[in-house]
């Protein structure tokens, strides 16, 4: 096998930290020696050991003059674990096969140039791209202390969320609403509206087996969020924020319900999703699975706050004028002003398709 073949193995490996180690990188490691490998581990839960560290305390002989293949570079700061190059210098490895390098400040390059130091040859940038693109919340919020945000919603071919009547039920298949699950258990957090509390009555909890509940978070400028509402009703179980501009007689009742009431900056009568933003980063809350409604969607977008939109497309028509469309609000102007998604994929689901896109996101920070 080729490094390629042993940094796919890693990529796999890291993937398994999903859900279970923000805010921290999900990272997988391979040791190989003399063609075959002899351990191999990931980062499986935030505080735990690193996947250096699993992989070198898994191996079945001597890993000295071993290859280490690793997702991302070797940490050299003592944080909830020790440095992971400390445990690469002291077991002898002979290599170390890096993917892409840490953006954290603590290590940005210095875990590489440490190895190197101690007389250990490094390579980087083997599938840099790939491991990249796992880690997109954490370069995201460690480089800007806010969260990734990515904007969802399912609709019809003909760009509805729901029939005329208000039925949604339901616009796509199962195996895209069960990757909607995965995308819940895999981030931090769930946005929502509070017209989507309003109109929907949901409960943004993570419906599948193994799954971790995000944290629910409702914009509610004026706390109208129902006291009996799903969310509400089970706010002591699954940790919920409710980000108002001010406190009204309601909120001593919301509170008692189990809700964090999350006081933000106003911008047009509205909480100020800039500064929740940063108020969200300031709590290592390092992801956001904003699902609508269509108001927020657009000022969502309107404040270049989205990194990413996961829109599942239906291959289904049912009109209707006045019919809720995925992105609402006043609109940009021109057709000139509209936003450009970058690096776009397709992946069918079922009868359905995936969309995936990126946004030229610049945060008013």
């Amino acid at each position: 096998m080729q490094k390629y073949d042993w940094m796919r193995r890693a990529l796999l490996l890291a993937a398994r930290g999903a859900g279970h180690v923000n805010p921290n990188p999900m990272v997988g490691c391979v040791i190989v020696k003399n063609g075959h490998v002899i351990g191999e581990g990931w980062h499986e839960q935030y505080g735990g050991l690193h996947a250096e560290r699993n992989a070198l305390s898994a191996c079945t002989e001597d890993p000295a003059g071993a290859t280490m293949y690793v997702t991302l570079e070797p940490c050299c700061h003592w944080g909830k674990t020790p440095p992971c190059t400390e445990a690469i210098i002291e077991k002898r490895i002979a290599h170390v096969v890096v993917g892409c390098c840490d953006p954290n400040p603590l290590v940005a390059g210095k875990g590489c140039a440490i190895l190197r130091s101690a007389g250990i040859s490094v390579e980087t940038g083997v599938l840099e791209a790939e491991c990249r693109q796992l880690n997109e919340v954490f370069f995201q919020f460690i480089s800007h202390q806010t969260p990734f945000v990515l904007m969802k919603y399912a609709m019809t071919l003909d760009g509805k969320l729901a029939a005329h009547t208000g039925d949604s039920r339901w616009v796509t298949g199962e195996a895209a609403r069960a990757h909607v699950h995965e995308t819940r258990s895999r981030l931090s957090a769930i946005m929502v509206g509070i017209g989507t509390v309003l109109a929907d009555d949901p409960l943004l909890t993570c419906r599948m087996d193994g799954g971790c509940n995000p944290v629910r978070i409702l914009c509610d400028s004026h706390l109208r969020t129902p006291p009996d509402c799903r969310i509400m009703r089970t706010a002591h179980d699954v940790r919920t924020i409710i980000a108002a501009v001010e406190r009204n007689e309601h909120a001593s009742v919301l509170e008692q319900k189990g809700a964090e009431i999350l006081l933000c900056s106003e911008r047009d009568g509205h909480v100020d999703l800039n500064d929740l933003m940063r108020k969200l980063g300031a709590m290592k809350i390092d992801s956001v699975l904003l699902e609508g409604g269509s108001a927020l969607h657009f000022a969502a977008l309107q404040a270049g706050i989205v990194n990413k939109v996961h829109a599942y497309i239906a291959p289904k028509l049912i009109g209707g004028a006045t019919s809720k469309t995925p992105v609402g609000g006043a609109g940009f102007d021109k057709m000139a002003d509209a936003i450009a998604l970058q690096n776009l994929t397709i992946t069918p689901l079922g009868d359905d398709f995936l969309l995936e896109g990126d946004l030229p996101c610049s945060p008013e920070l």
